[in-house]
């Protein structure tokens, strides 16, 4: 259940990080009502998943995925650029959360 919550959790991010691109500067106030909205369930799930993940691999995770999900969200919704040192930048991050939640403890 915990990685459940996780997931619900970065999902919730995601939420939140496209309404604030939508809420231009919280000069649109739907966006901006929802871009709160996603991180209030986004920081209620991830301090569930706490419960049953270390703190390490739980917030390396969140913050891995979801830089992830947001440069691919990016580039596909709102047609962003990803250079080669962009590219090569995602896989070192997805490499290092790989790597952390292989190894186990942070500790």
């Amino acid at each position: 259940m915990p990685y459940l919550y996780l997931l619900l959790s970065i999902a919730g991010e995601l939420m939140g990080t496209l309404c604030l691109k939508y809420a231009e500067g919280f000069t649109r106030p739907w966006p901006t009502a929802g871009a709160i909205a996603a991180y209030v369930i986004c920081f209620f799930f991830l301090s569930k998943s706490l419960r049953g993940i270390e703190l390490s691999i739980a917030y390396a995770s969140w913050s891995g995925i979801g830089i992830v999900a947001a440069t691919c969200l990016s580039v596909f919704l709102f047609k962003e650029h990803l250079n080669a040192a962009g590219v090569f930048a995602i896989v070192l991050i997805v490499t290092g959360t790989v790597l952390l939640n292989v190894s186990g403890s942070a500790h």
